[in-house]
């Protein structure tokens, strides 16, 4: 049996079919990526780290609600609420939060640590590459103004649950020197 798909077409919500390879499917794509490594942190996070668990869930709803939001074509209104104010103001105060306990940097530091640390980086990494893409559709067509800022603070947000996540276990994070060695 083949899918409605298999010719390179989705559909968006409200039945419009659209090119696979159209900026905005690849935008939700990008998102989809992203919810999916945090389900490999959750799954690999310890017992204890049930606040964590919490915010990454948390941040997974966010993210379908903005794939959501993509997914409408842009002359339809959202079947979900989408991102707003408030939840870039979370996602704020969740910094703050997990940025306290920590030393402030002095030096920029390589990705890395434990391997939930490390794969928390990977997350930042590729919610860096969301908002890159989400820049680039938005100068095709305008995007919810809330949608690039979420994105630039959820990449600081897991910027600092890596390196939290790697003071929990003791890991000491490597400073890059400025210059290497060759």
């Amino acid at each position: 049996m083949r899918g409605k798909g298999d010719k390179g077409s989705t559909e968006l919500f409200g039945g419009l079919r659209v090119m696979k390879d159209e900026l905005r499917v690849e935008c939700y794509g990008e998102i989809d990526e992203l919810s999916s490594l945090i389900g490999v942190v959750i799954a690999s996070l310890d017992e204890d780290d049930i606040d964590l668990k919490e915010v990454l869930i948390n941040v997974q709803e966010k993210l379908f609600r903005a794939a959501s939001e993509l997914a409408t074509p842009s002359n339809m209104e959202c079947p979900v609420p989408k991102i707003n104010g408030h939840d870039i103001t979370q996602i704020e105060q969740l910094i703050s939060r997990y940025e306290s306990a920590l030393q402030p940097l002095r030096h920029f530091i390589y990705p890395g640590g434990s391997r939930v640390g490390s794969l928390l980086h990977l997350v930042r990494a590729v919610t860096r590459r969301t908002e890159r893409r989400l820049v680039s559709l938005n100068r095709r067509e305008a995007l919810n103004e809330s949608l690039i800022p979420f994105f630039n603070r959820l990449s600081t947000l897991f910027f600092i649950l890596a390196r939290e996540v790697n003071r929990r276990k003791g890991v000491s994070e490597l400073q890059w020197g400025g210059r290497g060695i060759y």
